[in-house]
């Protein structure tokens, strides 16, 4: 297993995201509260990017279609979507947020 930089850690705020690519996969790691939670950056309802999309809690709300998707697991909240997203682990190393990759 290999972890990916993504960004500086001061440069995500609370509330707030940045993208990455991992292993070929667009991801979206959110600051939630001070906690980096990380998704595949992909509504299963349309293909639809989820970065940007509002955040409640620990979910985001596709900004396209509404579905909502847990940051912690990946699990489809509520329709339109019905499958989950992939969950990555993440790690903050030297203030760099890292995803790991396979």
């Amino acid at each position: 297993m290999s972890w990916v930089r993504v960004a500086p850690a001061a440069s995500i705020p609370p509330g707030d995201y940045a993208t990455a690519e991992v292993d070929g996969a667009f991801v979206a790691v959110f600051n939630v509260d001070g906690e980096f939670l990380a998704i595949e950056d992909v509504c299963t309802h349309d293909g639809g990017g989820l970065a940007g999309g509002q955040l409640e809690g620990g979910q985001v709300i596709c900004p396209r279609h509404g579905a909502r998707f847990c940051l912690r697991t990946g699990a489809a909240l509520s329709p339109p979507a019905y499958e989950p997203v992939r969950h990555y682990e993440t790690r903050v190393v030297d203030g760099v947020v890292e995803v790991q990759g396979e």
